[in-house]
């Protein structure tokens, strides 16, 4: 089982998401080659989106080490980041038999109507992975652990579903939804907020996306621009010199433009699938929706998930040197932060000053949940034979600081009891997910308008 799940994992995105797709395409009635062309322009998108996310690494990843020497951050936690959590992850016992138990259960209630949505970012069953390989350590039982990953997955569906129609509008793909186990975990908090947020006077009844911004600013709202000027202020923020710097302002530029381009590419080869889909489903389900569930890089493109993401970076590192009790240093991925609030931007509509406010309260909860998890983390990371840890400090990931990772994990604690009570939480999700309509869709941007 193991040797099959690290052959698959080795495909890669860009090679297993486009075979899922051709596999899709055939299944809802589109040519062969019209769903070989469909499915390798997908995974071209992949390849770019990766080249993009790359250029991160490549160049912000040393400015954020940079702010971290330069405001002499000397916090007790090594942030790992999210490419280790998940090889931890799939090392353990519960990653071994995640794969083919959640693609299961999501068949099963796919078959039930249970949900609308099948998640075929098979990479990020690593966060399913995750709580439940972090609930087994704890319990010292295989079967919480895998019953802790279901519940994570099952969470993730209902709120791939709950948010379908505002992915939809937003990000310009019919057909798709977004049901990574991060991104949904960020989703009530987000929800929260833009209801509190409609009560306040100076954000009620205002969208101040970067469409309003450059309207009523000028050029000083174009994309461009705003990479220019955030490029800068990271630059300082890290003490750069004139060459450093200069390749930083052309890198978050670069980001600025090519991220939307790239998702575009993306957009055009999921197009035909989902038209294929929606006939399918209107012949023979009375119309029956189906969404596709894919990874939240889909929603990077957005202009206003660019321009916080890396806002977020300085304000993450400020808060993870003032938050009493937090012992998190934030490293490896720090630079990856529009990953981190994406969701915000779908939820608020494009609204930079909401989506920046609610980030910020979002990447607390990450700080803390990351600081909780440390321990345990530091544990499984040993156990798998990372060797993290070997000089006896701990370490830990913001990939971790995922809060149906926590409300699962305390819940699961007293053993029966919890799992009572997930099974509680789970019966009036589904309640609400299969009753409701979804959420509905509104008036905002969309990467391909």
């Amino acid at each position: 089982m193991q040797g099959v799940i690290d052959y698959i994992l080795s495909l890669g995105g860009t090679v297993f998401v486009p075979l899922v797709l051709i596999v899709v395409g055939l299944l809802f009635r589109l040519s062969f080659l019209k769903s070989i062309k469909s499915a390798v322009t997908v995974g071209v998108g992949f390849l770019g989106l990766n080249l993009v996310v790359s250029l991160i690494s490549q160049y912000l990843s040393p400015v954020v080490q940079s702010m971290v020497d330069r405001f002499g951050l000397h916090l007790t936690v090594i942030d790992l980041g999210s490419g280790t959590s998940a090889g931890i992850a799939f090392s353990t016992a519960v990653g071994a038999l995640i794969i083919p138990i959640i693609f299961g259960l999501n068949v099963l209630l796919l078959f039930l109507r249970l949900t609308k949505t099948m998640n075929i970012d098979i990479f990020n069953y690593s966060h399913y992975a995750l709580t439940g390989s972090l609930v087994a350590l704890v319990s010292g039982s295989l079967l919480y652990g895998l019953i802790a990953a279901i519940f994570h997955a099952i969470f993730s569906l209902v709120v791939a579903d709950l948010t379908a129609k505002r992915v939809q509008k937003i990000i310009g793909i019919d057909g798709i939804s977004i049901s990574q186990g991060y991104a949904t975990s960020t989703v009530p908090l987000y929800a929260l907020a833009d209801k509190i947020f409609d009560k306040i006077p100076f954000l009620k009844n205002k969208n101040m996306d970067t469409q309003f911004i450059q309207k009523r600013f000028g050029m000083f709202g174009d994309p461009v621009i705003i990479g220019v000027i955030l490029g800068v202020i990271i630059s300082l923020l890290a003490g750069t010199g004139f060459k450093e710097g200069a390749n930083v302002v052309i890198v978050v530029a670069g980001i600025m433009i090519l991220f939307p381009r790239v998702i575009r590419i993306i957009v055009e080869g999921l197009m035909p699938i989902s038209e294929a889909a929606k006939e399918f489903f209107n012949k023979r389900f009375q119309g029956k929706e189906f969404y596709i569930g894919l990874d939240s890089a889909v929603t990077l493109g957005h202009p206003t998930t660019i321009t916080v993401g890396i806002l977020i970076i300085p304000i993450t590192l400020l808060l993870a040197a003032i938050l009493p009790g937090n012992n998190v240093l934030p490293l490896a991925d720090l630079a990856f932060a529009p990953f981190f609030i994406c969701m915000a931007t779908i939820m608020h509509k494009g609204d930079v000053i909401r989506t920046l406010i609610s980030s910020t309260i979002n990447m607390i909860f990450v700080l803390y949940i990351a600081t909780y998890f440390a321990p345990t983390y530091t544990d499984l990371a040993n156990e798998g034979g990372f060797n993290a840890a070997s000089d006896g400090t701990e370490v830990s990931a913001l990939y971790v600081g995922n809060v149906f990772d926590f409300v699962i994990a305390v819940l699961m604690r007293p053993g029966v009891l919890g799992i009572i009570g997930l099974v509680a939480i789970t019966a009036i999700a589904f309640y609400f997910s299969t009753k409701k309509p979804g959420v509905k869709q509104d008036q905002g941007d969309s990467i391909s308008g």
